[in-house]
């Protein structure tokens, strides 16, 4: 049985980057709303950016695994492992803005964080397609 070396790197980085996130919102909260999210839409976007990459990582982690465990440390595994840390940090990083979260102000260069948010979520979305195909494939 082959290990999942590329996804335990990959596990590694998303958790780092969960923390990162995670202390955002810890923070955040430093400044009086301890407990849910008021009016405050910069609380609401770190939130929501914090639950997004706790909502996808668990099973494109556990995915990912499988995948490599039955067919080893090959370049299509790799691929998936760096493609889907890109694509959350630019979600995590078109997250960072008013802009990006709820389309604010999107004029001039502030447009690139709605354009990284979709870059990450279509990212996201093109690993798990590549994942269940790859799955496929090998079970086939």
């Amino acid at each position: 049985m082959n290990l999942p070396v590329y996804t335990a790197a990959l596990g590694a980085f998303v958790i780092v980057l969960q923390v990162a996130l995670m202390l955002s919102v810890g923070f955040h909260r430093t400044k009086g709303q301890f407990i849910g999210l008021g009016e405050d839409r910069d609380l609401e976007r770190k939130v929501r950016r914090h639950g997004n990459l706790a909502e996808n990582s668990g099973l494109f982690l556990v995915v990912i695994a499988l995948f490599e465990m039955l067919v080893g440390q090959t370049t299509y595994v790799l691929v998936l492992c760096l493609a889907f840390a890109v694509a959350r940090l630019l979600h995590a990083f078109g997250f960072s803005s008013l802009a990006g979260s709820h389309g604010d102000d999107l004029t001039g260069a502030r447009k690139a964080f709605a354009g990284m948010r979709a870059m990450g979520a279509f990212g996201t979305l093109g690993v798990a397609l590549g994942s269940a195909f790859g799955i496929a494939s090998a079970l086939a």
